[in-house]
């Protein structure tokens, strides 16, 4: 249940708006008319998220966030304003605050602002389990549980335990949906900033044009729709952590701010010349091979050997055979709960096409197909026939082909489609080229969207349109959670 404390004299309209946008009895909503009951209320009992009006008749808004930053700096706070240009509201979100809403709510902002809030003091509050042992003991804690006792796992419990408590910046590596993210709030709870906030910020989710304005707010007329200066994340961070995922897919442009800032923990606003001091502590985290891109200038090799002071890689499930029978049992126990399934434990012939799988997805995939398995499964094992098609990993080969070899195929097929009437052989070849491509790809990857486009150099939107234009069918995709997200 999501707790959220409303703090308003208005106790007429208000709290009906919110109760309307999280009703019960999902979410508890907690009233106070006054900044002393509030913070009254916030001590008794601590929200997952206020609400707080700027405007009270015992405090101002300022001095009631005061308390509630100095009480637990990690609770969201989001102000609630009469005026447009509040200029109060703004200076909170200097100070730290989530962001700030103008009466009367807009139903969908108040939604959507909100949800960002809870998911922010989830991620924050819900402690990540360092599980070596595989034990049922330490498993409620949900997703946040990183699991696994193969040397390289233990490795890097310990590397999270040297770097914890110094203040420096961290780079984690490893392929998507190996758990970089519980790595970066591991580090973060079990560091000096920990009573501080968390904040995780997607790079490649958020487009290009707004992720400056994202990281380090803008001023006032920056561009066209700046109607308001507008608060980073490194400000609304203040004195916490944040974790720049995907920082391998930033701008160019923009890794020269972020290394200006590591060098000299200062910054502008987009369309301003305030500099702005920032004390925050950076984890960054890429499925990008960050030194070969600096090599090749796709990434700029100065920012990279500062991120790079302390570097976790997390190893990929397929180098984790010995951890993958433990966290298939473990996701069954967990997720069985969830949906109300009495599995107990695998059949030894599921558990075998388990093991011959690549699992190009990593931990995600594996929770997904043992998600799909249990809502398929009836009785208390599950067996193989549960189980989605998994394609086996095929043996590498001995050698690699004779590339003259290769070419000298290619080129007796274009020779063979060639004609004097053809003028557009170009673009036929071309798609001819892109169709097996793509289909290879995609065959090699078991349909798996995000980690074909992740290969092919491309966006997952682009590799759709792509397909759907060479009529390329995929029997068998795998779209994870981040994979529609980002759409």
């Amino acid at each position: 249940m999501a707790h959220l404390l409303l703090i308003d004299d208005d106790l007429a309209i208000l709290p009906d708006q919110v109760r309307h946008a999280f009703p019960p009895p999902a979410h508890l909503l907690t009233l106070a008319g006054t900044g002393a009951e509030g913070v009254e209320r916030l001590r008794a009992s601590p929200p997952d998220v206020v609400l707080l009006d700027l405007r009270l008749p015992d405090l101002s808004g300022l001095e009631v966030y005061a308390q509630i930053r100095a009480f637990d700096a990690r609770i969201p706070v989001i102000f609630v304003t009469m005026a447009k240009t509040a200029d109060t509201a703004i200076e909170a979100m200097k100070l730290g605050a989530f962001n700030y809403l103008y009466k009367p709510l807009d139903p969908a902002e108040l939604r959507r602002v909100v949800a960002e809030a809870l998911e922010v003091a989830r991620r924050m509050r819900s402690a990540v389990v360092l599980n070596a042992s595989g034990t049922d003991d330490e498993i409620d804690g949900g997703d946040a549980v990183l699991s696994g006792s193969c040397p390289a796992m233990l490795e890097v419990y310990k590397a999270i335990g040297r770097v914890a408590a110094q203040d420096t910046t961290v780079l984690i590596t490893g392929e998507s949906g190996t758990g970089k993210e519980l790595v970066a709030r591991g580090i973060y709870q079990h560091s000096a900033r920990a009573n501080a906030p968390f904040l995780a910020l997607n790079c490649a989710a958020i487009p290009e044009s707004l992720l400056e304005s994202e990281l380090f707010g803008h001023e006032k007329g920056a561009f066209t729709g700046a109607d308001r200066r507008r608060i980073g994340k490194f400000e609304q961070c203040a004195g916490g952590t944040i974790l720049l995922d995907e920082i391998g897919d930033m701008p160019l442009p923009l890794q020269a701010k972020i290394l200006r800032l590591l060098q000299e923990q200062t910054f502008e606003r987009v369309g301003g010349s305030e500099t702005v001091r920032a004390n925050v502590r950076i984890i960054a985290a890429t499925h990008r091979d960050l030194k070969g891109w600096a090599a090749a200038e796709r990434f700029r090799a100065d920012l990279y050997y500062r991120l790079g002071i302390f570097t976790i890689d997390l190893p990929p499930l397929r180098e984790r055979c010995d951890d993958l029978p433990m966290l298939a049992n473990q996701f069954v126990r967990r997720f069985g709960k969830e949906l109300g399934r009495s599995v107990h434990h695998i059949a030894p012939e599921a558990m075998e096409q388990l093991k011959a799988y690549a699992w190009p997805g990593n931990i995600r995939e594996l929770q997904s197909v043992i998600k799909q398995a249990l809502l398929k499964s009836s009785g208390d094992v599950l067996l193989a026939a549960f189980l989605p098609p998994l394609a086996p990993t095929s043996s590498p080969p001995t050698s690699a082909p004779r590339e003259d070899g290769a070419l000298s195929g290619l080129e007796g097929f274009i020779r063979s489609q060639l004609s004097k009437e053809t003028t557009d052989y170009y673009a036929q070849m071309h798609r001819h080229v892109d169709k097996i491509l793509l289909s290879v790809v995609l065959d090699f990857t078991c349909g798996h969207y995000g980690q074909a486009a992740r290969i092919l150099g491309i966006s997952r939107q682009t590799l759709r349109i792509k397909l759907r234009a060479l009529g390329v069918h995929v029997t068998h995709a795998i779209e994870t959670d981040e994979d529609t997200a980002t759409n």
